[in-house]
């Protein structure tokens, strides 16, 4: 469910690996995951755009094996020294083949950080362009996701009108989190809450205003679903 807050190894313990890398292309077979962070001094340059119905991502650098060498210091790769694809690669190859029409978007499940061990779902995306930009004197990957309605027993195929959404921006997330103290406003609970429309985006409500943004957990998050109190 989007806008889930869970912990690092809920995450993991969800996808059925050990999320030790923010690019895995085709993790769940039919979909990949990504985990971006837009926080101070994150490692990469991740961007929400447009109301946040717009991922901008950054691809990845080398592994860091050799210490007098500096990942950000050099091309971002996109093959491995055997020739393979880097996750790069795969993520920029899915990306093109969709622009030239040889098949559907990749849909994409986007995991942001958003603190120390608190990391939130931001839901489904497709992915709808890659291309790779000058950065410091080297070459970096960038991709472009577009948020769509979160609807997991879907196929992951590509709608003629995929019904787009808007996730919430990071600063409106850590206004609330710190304003709701880390628990459900209605019972004070601590595990499995979801940042909450007040007034659903459905019926007009905003998702950039902290005021309109609230933690509940699960169940009142259930039971409350699209009404309005």
């Amino acid at each position: 469910m989007e806008n889930e807050i869970i912990s690092y190894l809920e995450m993991c313990h969800r996808e059925g690996v050990n999320l030790q890398q923010g690019m895995n292309y085709r993790l769940g077979g039919d979909y990949s995951v990504i985990l971006l962070s837009v926080r101070p001094n994150a490692p990469y340059r991740d961007e929400i755009l447009d109301d946040g119905s717009t991922l901008i991502y950054e691809g990845h650098n080398i592994p860091r094996t050799d210490i007098s060498i500096d990942p950000k210091e050099v091309n971002q790769p996109q093959f491995t020294k055997r020739g393979n694809l880097t996750q790069n690669g795969k993520f920029y190859k899915a990306a093109q083949e969709s622009k030239d029409g040889l098949r559907s978007p990749e849909i994409v499940r986007a995991y942001e950080k958003i603190k120390p061990g608190i990391w939130s779902y931001n839901g489904q995306f497709e992915m709808i362009d890659s291309w790779i930009e000058r950065d410091n004197e080297r070459d970096v990957f960038k991709f472009e996701l577009v948020a769509i309605e979160d609807d997991e027993s879907r196929p992951s195929v590509l709608h003629d009108q995929p019904v787009r959404r808007r996730i919430i921006p990071t600063r409106v997330k850590l206004e609330v989190w710190k304003r709701d103290k880390g628990m459900c406003v209605i019972c004070g609970a601590t595990d499995e809450l979801h940042f909450d429309h007040i007034i659903p985006f459905s019926k007009g409500g905003t998702s950039l205003t902290a005021e309109n943004i609230q933690l509940l957990c699960a169940r009142h998050n259930i039971e409350k679903r699209d009404k309005i109190k």
